[in-house]
C-alpha cells in the first residue's frame, strides 16, 4: 500500500521528459560519429553511441536501486559528507590527472575516465541546500552570505586551478538560488554591472582615456543602482530593468565616443548616491557604493591579467573571437563558424537522419560532446532544434514547479539549484554553438556524449524527484 502511494506521488511527467531527451541525445550521438565508409551499429561499443548506451544503462540502474529506494531523509544527511568527498576528489585531480586539451579534469579508475567536477555540482547543490535549511541561517545577514559564498567558491576555485574555467562558471548559477532564498538583490545588481563592464572593457580595451571612462561608468551604474536596488523588495525586479536600460544606453554613448554624456551620467549617478546616503542615513548604502566602484576599478585594471594569466591561451582567444568573429576564421574561430554553417544548412526540416554533410565529414570538432546541438540543427533542421529547446524549457519548467511545491526548505533550495544548473548548461551550450557565447566546453545535459555528465545530471534530477515524492513529509524544521 505504501509502495503504491509512493508510485502515485512520483512525477512521471518529468521522468518521461528525461527519457525522451536521453534517447533523442543517444540517437544524435550516433549521427555525430557516423562514418559512411565504416558503418557501425548504433549498439557497437567501438563508437560513442554504444558507450553512451552503457552509461544510460548505469543511470537506469542508479535510478531504480539506490536513488529511489533509499530513504528520502538520507540525502540531507549525505550533503556534507558528499561535499567533503567531492572536494577531496577535485584536489586529487590536480595531482593525478593527465593534461587533456589544457585541463586536468579527469581521473582514470579501472580504465574508465571520470570527471569529478560534474559530480561536484550535485554535492554543492546538496551542501548549499543543507546550509540554507539550517535553522539559524538567514541569507539576509551579511556573515551568512559569506558562508554560502564559501560553499560555492571552494569547488569553483579548485576547478579553475584544474584549467577548466568553463565548468567553474557553471557554479555561478548557485548565486541565483541564493537570491531566491533571501540574498539581498544588491549582489545581483553588482553581478550585472560587472558583467556588462567586463564586456565593455573587452570592446574598448587599450585606450587610457577609455580606461578612465570605464571607471566613471562603473561608479555611475553602481550609484544609480543603489537608488533602485535598495528600495522596497516589492519592486525587486524593477531595479534590474533600470540597470539593464542604463547599461545599454551607456554602451551606445561610449560606442559613439560621446564622453560629455558619460560625464553627465556619472554626475547624475554620484548625486543619486549622495541623496540615498544623506536622506536614508543607511551606512550600508555607502559600503555597497564603495564596494561596487572598487570592484569596477579592479576589474578594469586587472583585465590584462585575467586574459593572460587566469584564462588559458585558447580561452582568451575564444573571447576575442566572440568580439571579432573574423579575427581567426581558420584557427580559434573555425569550430564556431563550422557549427553555424551546419545549423544553418539544415533549413526548416533538416537534411535527414545520417545525411548531414558537415557531420559526416567531421567539419565540427567535438561534435558528439560540446557541439551536439549542431548535429540536431543540420539533420533535423529548425523543427528538430525547436523540439530540443521545447524539451529543455519543459524540463526546467517542471523542475521549478517541483521546487515551488516543496514543503521543506532543503528540498526547495535543492530544487532551485537543479533548475539553475540545467538552465545555465542549456543557455550557454546552445549559445556557444551559434556564436552568442564563447566556447567554454560545457555539455548539453542528456544530449552530449559523456558518462560523467550523464550520470551526474541523472543523479541531480532524480534526487529531486525522490524528494518531491515525499513532499508531504517535512524533511527538516525550517520551511519557507
Amino acid at each position: 500500500m505504501r509502495d503504491q502511494k509512493l508510485t502515485q506521488s512520483i512525477d512521471w511527467t518529468t521522468i518521461a521528459v528525461y527519457f525522451v531527451m536521453v534517447i533523442f541525445g543517444w540517437i544524435n550521438i550516433y549521427a555525430a560519429v557516423f562514418d559512411p565508409e565504416n558503418v557501425q551499429s548504433i549498439f557497437s561499443f567501438s563508437v560513442n553511441s554504444g558507450k553512451q548506451l552503457m552509461w544510460i544503462g548505469i543511470c537506469i540502474f542508479l535510478v531504480i536501486t539506490p536513488i529511489m529506494l533509499l530513504d528520502f531523509r538520507f540525502y540531507k544527511k549525505l550533503a556534507i559528507p558528499a561535499y567533503v568527498i567531492s572536494m577531496i576528489s577535485l584536489v586529487a585531480v590536480m595531482f593525478l590527472a593527465r593534461d587533456i586539451k589544457g585541463a586536468q579534469s579527469w581521473l582514470e579508475v579501472g580504465g574508465v575516465r571520470i570527471q569529478p567536477s560534474e559530480f561536484a555540482k550535485v554535492s554543492t547543490a546538496l551542501a548549499l541546500a543543507s546550509f540554507i535549511d539550517f535553522p539559524t541561517i538567514k541569507l539576509e545577514k551579511f556573515f551568512h552570505h559569506i558562508g554560502a559564498f564559501i560553499i560555492v567558491a571552494i569547488p569553483m576555485g579548485l576547478i579553475i586551478l584544474q584549467g577548466d574555467t568553463g565548468s567553474a562558471l557553471v557554479f555561478g548559477a548557485f548565486f541565483i538560488v541564493m537570491y531566491v532564498k533571501g540574498l539581498p538583490p544588491i549582489y545581483i545588481i553588482l553581478g550585472l554591472v560587472l558583467t556588462f563592464f567586463f564586456v565593455l572593457t573587452l570592446f574598448f580595451k587599450g585606450e587610457i582615456y577609455n580606461l578612465i571612462t570605464y571607471i566613471l561608468i562603473g561608479a555611475s551604474l553602481v550609484s544609480v543602482g543603489m537608488v533602485f536596488g535598495l528600495k522596497a523588495i516589492k519592486r525587486k525586479f524593477f531595479h534590474v530593468i533600470i540597470i539593464l536600460i542604463l547599461t545599454a544606453l551607456l554602451i551606445f554613448i561610449v560606442s559613439t565616443e560621446n564622453y560629455a554624456l558619460v560625464m553627465i551620467m556619472m554626475g547624475l549617478g554620484l548625486v543619486a548616491s549622495l541623496v540615498v546616503i544623506l536622506f536614508r542615513r543607511d551606512p550600508s548604502v555607502f559600503v555597497y557604493v564603495i564596494l561596487g566602484v572598487s570592484a569596477s576599478i579592479i576589474l578594469v585594471m586587472s583585465m590584462e591579467f585575467i586574459l593572460t594569466d587566469v584564462l588559458q591561451p585558447h580561452q582568451s582567444r575564444r573571447i576575442e573571437i566572440l568580439i571579432n568573429p573574423e579575427l581567426d576564421p581558420r584557427g580559434a574561430g573555425y569550430q564556431v563558424n563550422q557549427s553555424k554553417i551546419a545549423i544553418g544548412s539544415g533549413g526548416v526540416f533538416g537534411k535527414g537522419f545520417l545525411e548531414g554533410t558537415q557531420t559526416k565529414f567531421d567539419f565540427v570538432p567535438d561534435q558528439s560532446t560540446d557541439f551536439i546541438f549542431c548535429t540536431v540543427g543540420e539533420e533535423q533542421g529548425w523543427m528538430g532544434s525547436l523540439i530540443v529547446i521545447a524539451l529543455f524549457v519543459t524540463l526546467i519548467y517542471r523542475v521549478v514547479a517541483l521546487a515551488d511545491r516543496q514543503k521543506d526548505s532543503f528540498a526547495q533550495a535543492y530544487g532551485y539549484s537543479v533548475a539553475c544548473i540545467f538552465f545555465f548548461h542549456f543557455m550557454i551550450n546552445i549559445g556557444m554553438t551559434i556564436g552568442l557565447f564563447p566556447v567554454i566546453g560545457i555539455p548539453l545535459p542528456f544530449f552530449s556524449y559523456g558518462g560523467s555528465s550523464l550520470v551526474a545530471f541523472t543523479i541531480l534530477l532524480f534526487i529531486l524527484i525522490k524528494l518531491d515524492a515525499h513532499r508531504m513529509q517535512v524533511l527538516g524544521r525550517k520551511t519557507d
